[in-house]
């Protein structure tokens, strides 16, 4: 997606240990109009497959997916990564290990939320390593529901996570994929798509 692409040019920080820091308009502070774009052009990539759940992952992940569901007109569950007062009843549990944290958390989906109906298409910010999005294959899986693919914004290209996902029979659609990035430079380069 050439906008996006041309958005992480212009405003994306290439930062040692192969981060991308894309909070300006991402992560932390959110380019509505942007995701509105986005959440089109996963429509129109995933607009063929009976999807009637978003699933996604704190925190990062919820803004895009909020909007892709709109798109869907579907509901957005995302997996919490603490066990709050507020949750109650039975719940899958996995394990998933942050890229960006380095620190390893125990993800949760209420089972209520999540059942062998549900044909589930998985959004998130950015797909490196692919512990995330293995995570949350599994809460579908555990659940006995159909993942319908994957959909990233970015997706670091060099690094395995793609790769992975996609060995698994799962198709990934990602907006924008980093060949490559250069924290010495601030460059980096993208996969024609």
């Amino acid at each position: 997606m050439k906008l996006l692409e041309e958005r992480i040019r212009k405003d994306g920080i290439v930062k040692p240990g192969n981060v991308l820091k894309v909070d300006s308009f991402l992560n932390h502070q959110m380019d509505v109009e942007l995701f509105n774009e986005m959440g089109k052009e996963f429509k129109r990539l995933f607009g063929d497959r009976p999807i009637n759940k978003i699933l996604t992952i704190e925190a990062s992940g919820i803004g895009i997916a909020c909007v892709v569901a709109q798109h869907f007109q579907v509901p957005v569950v995302f997996a919490k990564k603490a066990k709050s007062i507020n949750l109650d009843g039975e719940m899958y549990t996995t394990k998933i290990e942050s890229f960006t944290h380095k620190k390893v958390y125990d993800v949760i989906v209420a089972k209520k939320f999540l059942n062998k109906e549900d044909h589930v298409l998985i959004i998130d910010d950015f797909l490196a390593n692919g512990c995330a999005v293995a995570g949350l294959i599994d809460l579908i899986q555990s659940a006995g529901a159909t993942v319908e693919g994957v959909g990233i914004a970015i997706e670091k290209g060099f690094q395995q996570g793609g790769d992975i996902i996609r060995g698994k029979g799962i198709r990934v659609e990602s907006l924008a994929i980093v060949e490559s990035m250069d924290d010495e430079t601030g460059t980096l380069s993208f996969r024609e798509q």
